[in-house]
């Protein structure tokens, strides 16, 4: 066959291809099916092994609401899928993982350590993605404030101790908004400061239960204490007794030693974190030294390659990173939900509020550089410069780039109460179709099924996902179990991901509908997160009313690009 032809024949197949692919993603998505499995939860207590994999797990084989991930990859038996990149916005990544390595992305386009921005995108050595949060030099921003902290502040600034009858009919609006934000900084202030108080208390209580664990074992010279070998016990003083009636206590509400030291582990890191917590910190200005103008997105070109940030110190980013697409099967850890990704690193979130220039930017270089699906898992309350953050979600709109955001842990009406980013400017219109919110579930299928910190929302949760007790990566090659919806967000970023694999041709759009309308639904009423015990429809949470699982949704894009039902 000459040049001349495989040209025209290449370019005959490409626009029938093109033309191919663009009917299909114009094929509305179907609404789903509205029935629902009337299965008894399960009230057999799950094995740590269990536990670990549960969001995988099916409902129908296993009485546990997991996204049926095995059932998923059988489905897929026979498929090809093509790599999808998973842009993972958030704190830093440990790219050097067991789990990791294999599937974190490399930027084909550039030459690691020659310090050189060989693929002339802005930013240099990128090679596993950005650091918004770092510098030339190679400081690191870890810590910040609130964004509550930063407006306060800045109308300290402003207005100094200028009284009210001073204030300009122009400026009246604003100084009453900082006198109110004001006044919730120091209520919120003082409520931290308590909290230090009580971590404080609960450790010595800790400490004192096990230095009685310890009396009492010496008294009766046993390595393990039983309830039944405490009460036969004949203390020589009053005080050795009131020892052992708290450890026999401490046993009877089925607290070991064992476990009140890994609670005191939990303790101690949530006390020094609370410490070192820069938050409501006015005078705490750490961002300043990355030598950007804050407050012009167009000064973009700022920020380092080193997207693992501190180890010691940045979990989350690595535990989302695990959820999506840690290696399957490989003999460790953990499986993620799906195979043909590279995760690609965005740091943007430091220890505390992230910045509405970071986020932006931090969407606009995922979109650059390949990624298709973007997780969001994190949020704050108040968002000055959201319009940048809009404009980028609207840019990756026009790349058919999806971003699965995490709906929030305050258990409130996210249809009431703003949390950002969001995809809506007045909590009802969208400003693009490309943005799904995603609100916590745990494994029990009755009414304790959402989570209780979980935000919700008729209008601004699109659907729900497991988010509790997730067991996933942890730096320095660990796993841990976490919970929030930080951890729901990823679940879905790793079935859209599968989707897009195997199907590619479909939009954005598209695969947003198809988790949400393909998910299970849920008909029965459930305890209102946020509450002691008020009931509502499950249906009341979310738009779709339903939870996100991967065999359904991998079924529907099928149906829409092959034509099978």
């Amino acid at each position: 066959m000459s040049g001349f032809k495989i040209m025209v024949y290449s370019a005959l197949v490409g626009i029938l291809l093109t033309s191919c692919s663009a009917a299909i993603n114009t094929i509305p998505v179907p609404n789903g099916v509205n029935n629902t499995l009337n299965i008894p939860a399960k009230k057999e207590k799950l094995t740590e092994t269990e536990l670990q994999v549960w969001s995988h797990m099916d409902l129908q084989t296993d009485s546990i609401p997991g996204m049926s991930i095995l059932k998923a990859y059988q489905f897929l038996e026979g498929k090809k899928g093509v790599s999808v990149i998973v842009a993972i916005a958030d704190s830093g990544i440990d790219v050097e993982h067991e789990d990791l390595t294999e599937v974190v992305w490399i930027n084909p386009l550039e030459i690691a350590g020659n310090n050189k921005d060989d693929d002339k995108n802005g930013y240099i050595d990128d090679v596993h993605g950005w650091n918004f949060l770092g510098n030339k030099a190679g400081v690191m921003v870890r810590a910040d404030q609130l964004e509550l902290t930063r407006i306060v502040k800045q109308g300290m600034d402003q207005f100094g101790s200028t009284k009210a009858s001073e204030i300009s009919d122009l400026d009246k609006a604003a100084f009453e908004t900082y006198v109110k934000l004001k006044e919730k900084h120091s209520k919120s202030l003082n409520a931290h400061k308590l909290k230090i108080e009580d971590l404080e208390k609960t450790a010595k209580r800790i400490a004192q239960i096990l230095q009685n664990f310890k009396e009492v074992k010496a008294f009766l010279g046993k390595v393990e204490l039983t309830v039944e070998n405490l009460k036969s016990a004949r203390p020589e003083s009053v005080l050795l007794a009131m020892k052992i009636a708290d450890v026999v206590n401490m046993l009877t509400n089925g607290l070991s030693e064992v476990e009140v030291l890994d609670y005191k582990k939990q303790i101690t890191k949530e006390k020094t974190a609370n410490e070192a917590s820069k938050a409501y910190d006015l005078d705490f200005n750490a961002r300043a030294s990355l030598g950007d103008s804050l407050y012009n997105i167009a000064d973009a070109f700022y920020g380092n390659n080193n997207v693992i940030g501190a180890k010691d110190f940045e979990s989350h980013g690595t535990h989302v990173a695990g959820i999506v697409a840690a290696s399957r099967d490989n003999g460790k850890g953990v499986n993620g939900v799906a195979n043909h990704v590279k995760i690609m690193a965005v740091r943007v979130v430091p220890d505390g509020d992230e910045h509405d220039k970071d986020v932006a930017l931090g969407i606009r270089y995922a979109v650059d550089n390949g990624a298709k699906v973007i997780n969001t898992s994190f949020g704050k309350a108040y968002s000055p410069n959201k319009k940048w953050v809009y404009d980028a979600i609207i840019y990756a709109a026009k790349k058919e780039v999806l971003i699965v955001n995490a709906a929030g842990n305050d258990g409130k009406d996210i249809d009431v109460e703003e949390t950002f980013p969001n995809d809506s400017s007045d909590l009802i219109h969208e400003i693009a179709d490309n943005v799904l919110t995603v609100g916590a579930m745990s494994l029990h299928y009755d009414e304790q099924l959402p989570a209780t910190f979980s935000n919700y929302g008729k209008i601004n949760v699109d659907v729900f996902a497991p988010g509790v007790g997730i067991y996933a990566s942890y730096p320095n090659d660990a796993y841990e179990s976490i919970s929030g919806t930080s951890m729901a967000a990823p679940s879905v970023s790793g079935v859209a991901a599968l989707v897009r694999s195997y199907y590619p041709m479909l939009s954005a759009s598209q695969v947003k509908h198809i988790l949400m309308n393909s998910g299970m639904k849920i008909n029965f009423d459930v305890i209102k997160p946020g509450t002691e015990a008020e009931r509502v429809p499950f249906s009341e949470l979310s738009v779709s009313g339903r939870v996100v699982n991967a065999y359904n949704a991998l079924k529907m894009a099928d149906r829409i690009v092959n034509g099978k039902k």
